[in-house]
């Protein structure tokens, strides 16, 4: 064999040989991106498709949801078989007028449990008495009467249920707590302004002009810069605020003059307010008879009288206020005169003791059971603001006599109620000293209404 032939086969042989050698590589190669994209597609389907159902894991909402329905179902079923257990519950607002027939009628109540509950010892009064506003809480079923419940007052509750076939009922004791607190102020705008910014509320402004009104007129007689302290109490219950209680000590400074009053019960029960040294500070006549909004004529002994067009004397003070507005007797008395009275319209005289006698003229209609000769108590509404007679607008025409000589009404020296009983004189100076002591003002500013 020739040499170049030689040669030649050995180029060939390593030609075919590096050929197969590619071919080869390039085959594993073929294989191995096979079986990677074979695995990744082979895993695809399995991220894809969706997990059962029982698998889920359950979130927390379905949780909820699924006591929720459950519940609803179990009371649809029980109220559908009379289960006791599925009762309905209806608050009632009692309105004016309102009994328990009526509202048993409204809710169609079976007429039959309300004579059950007005047969039971000591319940009658309490089911009886209902007061337009007050709520009453009832439990029932199909016409049947399972609970009943009444605030009674602030500390009691009547609770109605049923025991068995039989209907029960029981009296819950609710305590409360009351907290003594003082207050005080200077009076920049008004009364009410004043006591809100100390921190108490409305009722306890009313209280304290009711205490002074006999020697303060909290209407025309208040001033900037005028200044009080209270004492009173508040009552809570159950942690709760429910408002303020009575005052307890009470001190008001009027241009400068000083007004004190302490609250005393005495052994009988009564509850009334005393200066220090136990001078009452309830009057025998209000110092003015009706809630008025402004003076629209004083006392005045030569007034140029608008509808008669000449100078007279106008011996009395008019009171503006709304037609309708409530006037009170401003002291215990009888009744001389109660009907049209010339130029003073509708009018009632009151005759009082001490030779005193009151007049109400211009009223718009006079109240129940107001007629000559009955007698009337200090405060009892005797008549209604209104402009018969000679008048020109809607107000009170109040005169006050002492002897038949006609008295400012606004500057009369009021006759006072009696003084403390002698017998508990003692008892009251005992007793109303720490509460007077509770005024004194500490150090510091006092709150200023703005």
């Amino acid at each position: 064999m020739s040499l170049d032939f030689k040669v030649s086969a050995k180029a060939s042989i390593r030609r075919m040989l590096s050929a197969a050698f590619w071919l080869q590589l390039g085959a594993c190669a073929i294989v191995s991106w096979t079986l990677l994209r074979g695995g990744a597609s082979g895993s695809a389907p399995v991220a894809a498709e969706p997990a059962p159902p029982a698998a889920a894991e359950p979130t927390g909402t379905s949780t909820q949801a699924a006591p929720a329905d459950v519940t609803a179902t179990t009371t649809a079923t029980a109220a559908a078989e009379g289960d006791k257990t599925a009762l309905a519950t209806t608050d009632v607002t009692v309105s004016r007028n309102d009994t328990l027939d009526r509202i048993f009628r409204r809710l169609k109540l079976n007429l039959a449990d309300l004579a059950s509950l007005r047969s039971l010892p000591g319940i009658r009064a309490a089911l009886d008495s209902l007061r337009p506003g007050e709520a009453l809480h009832f439990t029932h079923q199909d016409g049947a009467l399972f609970g009943l419940e009444r605030r009674l007052n602030e500390t009691q509750t009547l609770r109605v249920f049923r025991h068995g076939d039989a209907l029960k009922a029981d009296v819950l004791q609710n305590p409360v707590e009351m907290r003594t607190r003082t207050v005080r102020g200077v009076i920049d705008s008004s009364l009410f302004e004043a006591v809100e910014a100390a921190g108490a509320h409305d009722q306890t402004a009313v209280a304290l002009a009711d205490i002074f009104g006999w020697d303060i007129d909290f209407v025309l007689d208040v001033r900037s810069g005028d200044t009080f302290a209270v004492t009173y109490e508040e009552i809570w219950r159950d942690g709760s605020f429910l408002h303020d209680g009575p005052i307890e000590a009470a001190e008001f400074v009027n241009h400068g003059r000083t007004y004190r009053a302490v609250r005393y019960s005495d052994p009988e029960g009564h509850a009334h307010y005393y200066t220090p040294d136990g001078r009452s500070l309830h009057k025998a006549f209000l110092r003015a008879p009706v809630e008025f909004t402004r003076v629209s004529s004083r006392f005045n002994s030569a007034r140029y009288h608008p509808i008669l067009n000449l100078i007279r004397a106008h011996k009395g003070v008019d009171y503006a206020a709304p037609i309708g507005t409530p006037v009170h007797a401003a002291g215990d008395g009888r009744i001389t005169v109660a009907g049209r009275l010339g130029g003073y319209g509708n009018c009632v005289e009151i005759e009082h003791s001490r030779s005193i006698m009151t007049v109400y003229g211009h009223l718009s209609r006079f109240a129940r059971g107001i007629h000559t000769g009955a007698h009337v108590a200090q405060g009892t509404v005797i008549g209604y603001v209104g402009m018969t007679g000679l008048a020109t607008g809607p107000h009170l025409h109040y005169e006050y006599r002492v002897n038949g000589v006609f008295k400012n009404p606004q500057t009369v020296s009021l006759p006072a109620a009696e003084p403390i009983d002698a017998r508990w004189r003692e008892d009251f100076l005992a007793r109303s000293a720490p509460l007077l002591a509770t005024l004194e003002a500490p150090a510091g500013a006092m709150l200023v209404a703005r």
